[in-house]
């Protein structure tokens, strides 16, 4: 649990799912307090009907915003202003985004180098740029209730295999780069800083890869061995699998005997 954070919760309705509410205040929680919640859309849309029905029993403000052109989202320059308006108010600690869209990359970029902390809340399909930029970023379809330890859907409850886990050629250099950051003399590093290693290198969450911390994820990898001393988990790198010395082939010598004389 961190100092509590003071929290702007930003949601952009029309690219996020109204079912995962819980799930983005229930994280948002273990972090702080969403003083300010604020929806965005167009709220005579049928579409957001979903939405509509959480705004009360979450305490989210409705801020409506009608397409000023088809096929565009005239929400995003909405969240924007008012995220700018926020940010500049001092009042803020952090901002959850509730989006799928890389079109706020930007936003968040901004955010960051004025050294706020961005939750980021999205689909799969997010583009990776906008996952990136955020401190942290939650997958909403492999998400895990934090108040309960279980997934909310079974179709998230499945975690990733070793060989799935070790495919992410990406996710395996990052852990690989971390214990290598906090290693000792010995080889082995605490968990504690290869966790905030990661957390300063990227922006990383065990839960989309279907496991509730860094430790059961790093144990499923199979890439290091794990060991724990006095409730302290330390890691280190297994040696890699030295290929097989071929057997080498004997040196034959025939002796040939002399013809009799």
């Amino acid at each position: 649990m961190d100092a509590t954070l003071r929290i702007a919760l930003l949601i952009d309705a029309d690219n996020a799912p109204a079912t995962k509410i819980e799930v983005v205040l229930n994280e948002l929680s273990r972090h702080g307090i969403a003083n300010v919640r604020r929806a965005y859309g167009n709220w005579k849309s049928a579409h957001l009907q979903k939405w509509e029905q959480m705004l009360h029993p979450h305490a989210i403000q409705p801020m409506q915003q009608f397409a000023y052109s088809i096929g565009k989202n005239a929400s995003d320059m909405a969240i924007v202003v008012d995220a700018m308006d926020l940010l500049h108010s001092g009042q803020f600690d952090a901002f959850g985004i509730v989006s799928s869209d890389a079109d706020f990359t930007p936003l968040v970029m901004r955010m960051r180098a004025q050294n706020m902390r961005v939750f980021g809340f999205g689909a799969q399909q997010t583009p990776k740029p906008f996952v990136n930029a955020c401190s942290t970023f939650l997958y909403l379809d492999e998400a895990m209730s934090t108040a309960t330890g279980t997934t909310t859907d079974a179709a998230s409850s499945k975690p990733k295999t070793t060989a799935q886990l070790r495919q992410d050629t990406a996710l395996v250099a990052l852990l690989r780069g971390a214990v290598d950051s906090a290693k000792g003399d010995d080889g082995w590093a605490h968990l504690s800083p290869v966790g905030q290693y990661i957390a300063n290198r990227a922006s990383f969450d065990p839960r989309n890869y279907g496991y509730p911390n860094l430790s059961s994820l790093v144990e499923a990898s199979d890439l290091f061995e794990v060991r724990k001393v006095n409730q302290v988990v330390h890691v280190r790198a297994k040696p890699a699998n030295k290929p097989a010395r071929k057997a080498a082939k004997k040196k034959v010598t025939f002796i040939v005997d002399p013809k009799p004389q």
